[in-house]
């Protein structure tokens, strides 16, 4: 054993989580996996080849693993076990290049979405169909993990907590804090209801066109937040070929503008006045 990856044990979390330092890095990590905790004692030794051991995380930030280390005291360790199964999921069916946030935000979301259920205290998601639509992965993972989270507490989970779920894979994923995802949400249901109101009347989510729409403003928002600029061939002349619909594209360019606080190019307003010239002009799918 002397010659292999060794971790010394801190403290159990549970029969299935424990806190160890990895004896190579003198890294605190976490080791997970059915019945790695069950009798585990501090400063006692397990081997990486454990075949208990299912999976390991370290948090390189110290803060984060401070952080951390004041949830375990704080959260129930099965919410913690939960948690990371769930993690474990995103990883595995999205991706492995996770925002390592993700160990504490997600563990006290789902204790608070746990007393919220237990006390009948529901909170309306107002972007559950946007959710749905534009991260149809995310919202399907995040789906099975309300189901395990109902299977696991026997409480039910409602679909506006898969949709407050998908956010936090949405935002691990992504790289992006919680409080932007959620702040991009609004935008983007902003800009639809400036763009309704301009056009006279709502669009039904169910159609073609709501689609269409959010998938370019989603895209639109990304291109501005990451400073992406795509030169638009028609953007001098669209301001005369289409004056209304350049008219309303760049009011929605100054609310991301105002939001997102970055600039956004005459090119990205046009390109906007271009979906929204088609949109104006035709019946709705």
């Amino acid at each position: 054993m002397s010659d292999e990856r060794r971790f010394e044990i801190i403290r159990a979390l549970s029969n299935n989580v424990v806190l160890a330092n990895d004896v190579l890095t003198n890294k605190e990590t976490i080791l997970m996996g059915k019945g790695v905790g069950f009798g585990a004692k501090p400063n006692g030794l397990l081997a990486a080849s454990d075949g208990r051991i299912e999976k390991t995380f370290t948090l390189e930030s110290q803060q984060h693993l401070s952080q951390y280390q004041m949830l375990l005291d704080q959260i129930d360790p099965d919410v913690i076990t939960i948690s990371e199964r769930i993690i474990s999921m995103v990883s595995e069916e999205l991706t492995p290049n996770l925002n390592e946030h993700i160990h504490l935000a997600l563990p006290s979301h789902i204790e608070y979405a746990l007393y919220r259920i237990r006390h009948d205290i529901a909170i309306e998601n107002p972007f559950l169909w946007e959710l749905q639509t534009l991260n149809p992965k995310e919202f399907e993972i995040a789906a099975r993990a309300a189901e395990l989270i109902a299977k696991s507490f026997g409480v039910e989970v409602p679909e506006d907590e898969i949709g407050f779920l998908t956010i936090h894979i949405q935002s691990a994923a992504a790289h992006v804090p919680v409080g932007n995802v959620v702040q991009y949400n609004h935008l983007l249901k902003d800009l639809v209801a400036l763009i309704e109101r301009r056009r006279g009347g709502p669009i039904p989510k169910e159609s073609v066109d709501y689609l269409r729409l959010i998938t370019h403003l989603r895209f639109a928002i990304e291109r501005i937040r990451q400073g992406e600029h795509s030169p638009n061939p028609f953007r001098d002349k669209l301001k005369d070929m289409v004056p209304h619909e350049y008219s309303v594209a760049r009011e929605a360019a100054d609310l991301m503008e105002k939001k997102l606080n970055k600039p956004v190019t005459d090119d990205e307003t046009a390109y906007i006045a271009m979906h929204l010239y088609r949109l104006f002009n035709k019946e709705l799918d």
